[in-house]
């Protein structure tokens, strides 16, 4: 893939892990809007989790005759990541926070891979801090950048803060090519150090993400764009010298 179309190449991305396939079966679409890619994702989504629904609708109602702690058991021993992910999306949320906090950081972070953040979005806020912090470590640990950008968009900010402990800059920028809703940007980077955030041009550099913290510029507000901008004057000239026009001049 070329990068003229970043946007589509990141939905291409996300349409790949959904499918479970590789991105490049996908390269022919990223001639298309980057909206268009991404209401087609969604749908196919919808498709995979409402599959079966009903069936999925009565586990839920079945989970309520037990006990938590043999619940989160089972979950684990006998459903696995891929149908709990399935369930936590019509299941009681207080019924579903309460397992999942009894659930190894491990085990909830292939759940997460799995989940439809849009249909639990009421679980994963209510899940502890420490743990969603642990998850996100398991997951940078995994370089899996797209499903961290899945789930910031649901987190509030107390949890996004202590996440971000755990995502190191180069990986914060990777994530931030593949979020959603790219209007939390600003927000998300307000939520940063100062020193962290006036390493991320250092950061793209020594990393060669360029197309990430292009990204991230478009949409920072003036203040935070003009910090970065200058942030990048100040870089070294053998630094400098790799980045596209525009960053550094």
């Amino acid at each position: 893939m070329t990068e003229e179309n970043p946007a589509a190449q990141a939905e291409i991305l996300k349409l790949a892990r959904v499918l479970d396939d590789e991105p490049g079966r996908f390269g022919y679409l990223e001639g298309v809007d980057s909206q268009d890619l991404q209401r087609f994702r969604e749908q196919v989504t919808d498709v995979l989790f409402d599959a079966d629904l009903v069936v999925l609708q009565r586990m839920a109602l079945a989970s309520k005759l037990l006990p938590g702690p043999l619940l989160a058991k089972i979950a684990q021993k006998v459903f696995g990541p891929l149908l709990c992910a399935r369930v936590a999306g019509v299941v009681d949320p207080a019924r579903g926070i309460d397992v999942a906090k009894r659930l190894p950081p491990v085990f909830l972070a292939d759940v997460a891979v799995r989940l439809d953040p849009r249909r639990a979005g009421a679980i994963i806020t209510g899940i502890p801090i420490p743990t969603m912090a642990t998850v996100t470590a398991e997951l940078t640990r995994r370089e899996d950048w797209i499903t961290i950008s899945r789930f910031v968009g649901h987190l509030p900010d107390a949890t996004v803060t202590a996440s971000l402990q755990f995502i190191p800059n180069h990986a914060l920028l990777q994530m931030a090519f593949v979020l959603d809703d790219k209007s939390r940007l600003d927000h998300i980077f307000g939520l940063l150090p100062k020193t962290r955030f006036d390493g991320l041009p250092r950061t793209a550099a020594e990393h060669d993400l360029w197309t990430p913290i292009a990204e991230v510029l478009n949409h920072l507000s003036a203040g935070k764009r003009a910090a970065l901008l200058a942030r990048f004057a100040e870089l070294p000239e053998e630094l400098r010298a790799r980045a596209p026009r525009g960053l550094a001049e």
